[in-house]
C-alpha cells in the first residue's frame, strides 16, 4: 500500500544544502534527487561490473519508478542517490532514498519504529538503500574497488548524521557488500540475516525436465504437486508464454488488470503505476516474461490470469515478480507462478529461480531456504544498543530456523 510522504521533502532540502557535494581526496560525492540525473550509461557499465548486478539495478529500471510517480517522495519514496567521481569517471554509486514508512520493503522493522514513538522520538524519514517493491538480493554498492566501496559505507553515514535522520539500512546485500559493512561495524552498522526461497540447478546432475525434477522430490511432496497441477488442467487452463518484445501492450494491459485485483484482494493499493510496466516495455523488455493462463484449447482463447517474472538470460537468473487472476481457479496462482517459471527455466537451461519474500509453502514446491542479509546503523546509541540485542537473538533464532527448514527438505537424499 503506498503511503504519502508528510514533511518529508523539506528533509530532502535540508541534506542537500549541507552535503550535495564533498570532496574527499580525489573524491567527488554527488548526492542527486533524482535518478535522473545520474549519467545511465555510466551507471549501468559501473552495475555490470560488480559481483550481483541484477536487472532491478539498472538505470532503467531505477527511474522507471521515478519518472512513472511510483516511487517518488509523494510516495515516501525521495531519491538521495549517492555518486562517487574521480578525474570525471564514476567510481563509485549507491541507489538511497528517504522514506517516510516502510512499506515496500520487506525486511521489517516496524518494532523498531514503534519503541521509538513510544519514548516520543522521531523514526521516520530515514535513509533506505533498497530497490523499491523489489525484494531481490544483489550488490547495492557499485563500486570499482574495496576503498570506493568503503567511502560509500561512510558517505551513507554522514548523509544520515547530516540530515539529523535515525537510522540508515541498506537491504539484501550480496557478499561483497557483507563484507564491507562488517568492516564498518566499529562504524555503528549492524547486519541482519533472513531467508528467501530459492530453485537452483544441480550443476552436478541438472534435471532434463520438470518431471525429472520431481522425480528427486519426496513422495507425498511429488503427488501434492502432480494433483495441484491436474487441478489446473482439469479446469480447461493452459498456457502461453510471452518474452521480451512478444509481450505486446493488449498482454501488458491484462497483465496490469490482475496485478490490480491482486492488491484489491487484499483490501490495498498497487505499488506500481501502469506506467511503470509501459516503461518496462519500452525500456528493458528483455528482463520480462509473462505466463498467461488461458481457459480453452487454443492460443487465442480467454485469458484468466498472469505471472510476471524478471529474467537475466546472461546470467541464468530469473525472478518470481507480480501475478494476478480474473477469477479464482484452485491451484492457479502454484502453477502460474512455481510449476510454469520452473519449468521453462529447466527447459531455458537458468541456473537459478527466486521466489521472492517470505513463504515457507515454497519449500513444498521445490525452492529452498537461502539467507540473506541487511545492514542498519541507528544513530541513538540507546537504541543502537537494544536493537543490537534484539539482532543477537533473532539471529540465534534464525540459525535454529534454516536448521528446522533443512530438516524439511522435499527432495529425496541422493
Amino acid at each position: 500500500m503506498q503511503r504519502r510522504a508528510g514533511t518529508e521533502g523539506k528533509v530532502v532540502d535540508k541534506i542537500a544544502d549541507k552535503v550535495t557535494e564533498v570532496i574527499e581526496g580525489a573524491y567527488r560525492i554527488h548526492v542527486h534527487d533524482s535518478p535522473t540525473t545520474v549519467d545511465a550509461a555510466a551507471w549501468n557499465a559501473l552495475l555490470a561490473t560488480q559481483p550481483a548486478p541484477t536487472p532491478f539495478m539498472r538505470h532503467e529500471y531505477l527511474a522507471a519508478l521515478h519518472d512513472s510517480g511510483s516511487a517518488v517522495p509523494e510516495t515516501g519514496w525521495a531519491p538521495q542517490f549517492i555518486t562517487l567521481e574521480a578525474d570525471g569517471l564514476l567510481q563509485g554509486a549507491c541507489a538511497l532514498y528517504l522514506k517516510s514508512h516502510s512499506y515496500g520493503e520487506y525486511v521489517f522493522d516496524w518494532a523498531w519504529a514503534d519503541a521509538y514513538r513510544r519514548h516520543g522520538l522521531r523514526y521516520y524519514p530515514k535513509l533506505l538503500g533498497a530497490l523499491p517493491f523489489t525484494p531481490v538480493p544483489g550488490t547495492r554498492l557499485l563500486a570499482k574497488g574495496a576503498a570506493q566501496r568503503a567511502l560509500l559505507v561512510r558517505a551513507i553515514a554522514q548523509l544520515a548524521d547530516a540530515g539529523r535522520l535515525s537510522s540508515a539500512h541498506l537491504l539484501y546485500l550480496d557478499e561483497t557488500d557483507r563484507a564491507a559493512f562488517e568492516t564498518a561495524a566499529s562504524a555503528g552498522w549492524m547486519l541482519r540475516e533472513g531467508v528467501q526461497f530459492h530453485w537452483t540447478r544441480d550443476d552436478a546432475d541438472p534435471a532434463p525436465d520438470f518431471t525429472a525434477l520431481l522425480a528427486r522430490m519426496q513422495r507425498e511432496k511429488r503427488k501434492k504437486i502432480q494433483q495441484e497441477r491436474r487441478r489446473v488442467a482439469d479446469a480447461g487452463v493452459h498456457f502461453t508464454v510471452h518474452e521480451g518484445a512478444q509481450i505486446d501492450t493488449a498482454l501488458w494491459d491484462f497483465f496490469y488488470r490482475c496485478y490490480t485485483l491482486t492488491y484489491a484482494a487484499h483490501h490495498s493499493t498497487p505499488y506500481l503505476s501502469r506506467d511503470f510496466f509501459a516503461r518496462m516495455q519500452s525500456g528493458m523488455p528483455q528482463h520480462w516474461l509473462m505466463f498467461v493462463a488461458r481457459r480453452g484449447p487454443g492460443p487465442d482463447d480467454e485469458a484468466v490470469a498472469a505471472s510476471l517474472i524478471g529474467i537475466d538470460r546472461e546470467r541464468g537468473t530469473a525472478w518470481g515478480r507480480y501475478w494476478g487472476a480474473v477469477e479464482h481457479i484452485p491451484c492457479l496462482h502454484f502453477e502460474a507462478c512455481y510449476y510454469q517459471p520452473l519449468a521453462w527455466c529447466i527447459a531455458n537451461g537458468f541456473a537459478r529461480f527466486e521466489g521472492g519474500a517470505q513463504g515457507e509453502h515454497k519449500m513444498a514446491r521445490g525452492l529452498l531456504p537461502v539467507r540473506t542479509v541487511s545492514a542498519h546503523r541507528l544513530r541513538d546509541e540507546r537504541f543502537a544498543s537494544a536493537v543490537a540485542d534484539f539482532l543477537a537473538a533473532e539471529g540465534a533464532g534464525m540459525v535454529d530456523y534454516v536448521s528446522e527448514l533443512s530438516e524439511r527438505n522435499p527432495f529425496k537424499d541422493r
